[in-house]
């Protein structure tokens, strides 16, 4: 079976060079590095805000938090001077909406029904889960149905674009950033030790190659994939658009006339070329490869089709919800969350405050526990 994967990731990289040629090419091996790390060291989201809010453990929000710094410290530079070493990089800089807002809060919400989130989908998907492959079909469908109502959403009420490299330079910016990135991590520090009177201890890797890996180690290798990702495309990490033409595609070939929708008016030439011509498709391919790569090596590769109706429609629920929140927010926990905080925008730190928020009230409605506060 590892010979038929490793088959798939040939074809998979011969074909993207052939269409797309040799930088998409790159992007695609940048997708199979994330999926590998995203797998052994089960560097998701999902499960890292869900030990936080119901347990009070923050080490893998506070892993995270060392992410978004590490990866910083070269973004914000690259981004300002970049031009002079011949990489034009630039930030996904967003305003503060209500579509913000809304969208992170709805993605938040969906997180804890689908068990995933962006990136989390495609390596679980990549790693034989069948229930995740529901949470992405109906991640693509959210994606494009939300496409529908952007306009009306982006009508709405919002600030201007806050972006911090721009307003106090690169390393003006940087300061503010870690100082604020510093103040949470605190903050969850001082948390769990008044609930706990220790830090969990953090998972210790194992080998590279069948894992597991610790969250560090997962951290580095996510570190790696996002700078080489700014510096070959010229822009931070995605994953939900690639959901949105992969929908739109969808439609069309169902005889939907989704061109003609105002979100698709100035976007035809995207909607027609292949799907091997989008970076963020064939990254997301890649994640999907370099995941069930890990998953054949840990002998852990065992899809199965049992699911309850209940297995079913929480991964129904949580793909609508994180598609169509993505779309209206400019992006997931990848391209929102982190893009965002690692181009300085004022919208990606609000973008993970409202999905944590929306985290934690579907974690109140599923089980009734809400955000942990008092000491045991």
């Amino acid at each position: 079976m590892l010979d038929l994967v490793l088959a798939g990731l040939a074809s998979l990289l011969i074909a993207v060079w052939h269409v797309s040629g040799v930088t998409l090419t790159m992007a695609t091996c940048i997708g199979l590095l994330a999926g590998f790390a995203l797998y052994h060291a089960a560097f998701g989201f999902t499960a890292h805000w869900r030990a936080f809010l119901i347990a009070g453990r923050g080490g893998g929000l506070r892993m995270q938090l060392l992410l978004i710094s590490l990866v910083s410290i070269v973004s914000f530079p690259l981004i300002a001077y970049g031009d002079v070493i011949g990489i034009s990089a630039r930030g996904s800089v967003a305003p503060v909406s209500i579509g913000v807002l809304a969208g992170a809060f709805t993605f938040g919400f969906g997180m804890m029904f689908a068990g995933g989130c962006g990136s989390g989908t495609l390596f679980t998907v990549g790693g034989g889960s069948s229930r995740m492959v529901i949470t992405l079909s109906a991640f693509v469908g959210g994606s494009v149905f939300a496409t529908l109502h952007v306009p009306w959403w982006r009508a709405l009420p919002s600030g201007p674009r806050v972006g911090l490299v721009e307003e106090a330079g690169a390393f003006g910016g940087l300061a503010i950033l870690l100082a604020v990135l510093g103040i949470i991590a605190f903050l969850s520090v001082r948390r769990e030790k008044a609930l706990y009177g220790e830090l969990e201890p953090p998972r210790e890797t194992g080998s590279l190659i069948v894992g597991p890996w610790s969250l560090l180690a997962g951290a580095a290798a996510l570190f790696v994939v996002s700078i080489a990702t700014l510096a070959l495309l010229g822009r931070p990490w995605g994953i939900t658009s690639a959901f949105t033409l992969w929908g739109a595609k969808i439609g069309t070939l169902a005889g939907i006339d989704i061109a003609s929708w105002p979100y698709w008016q100035n976007r035809q030439g995207w909607l027609d070329r292949p799907v091997l011509t989008d970076a963020t498709s064939v990254m997301n391919f890649g994640i999907i490869g370099g995941a069930m790569l890990a998953a054949h090596l840990a002998g852990r590769f065992a899809p199965t089709l049992r699911l309850s109706w209940s297995d079913v429609g929480t991964a129904l629920l949580g793909g609508v919800l994180m598609g169509y929140g993505a779309r209206i927010a400019y992006g997931c926990n990848i391209g929102g969350y982190l893009g965002g905080m690692i181009s300085g925008s004022l919208h990606g730190l609000v973008w993970m405050i409202a999905a944590l928020v929306g985290s934690a009230a579907a974690l109140k409605l599923r089980t009734g526990r809400g955000f942990l506060i008092s000491s045991k």
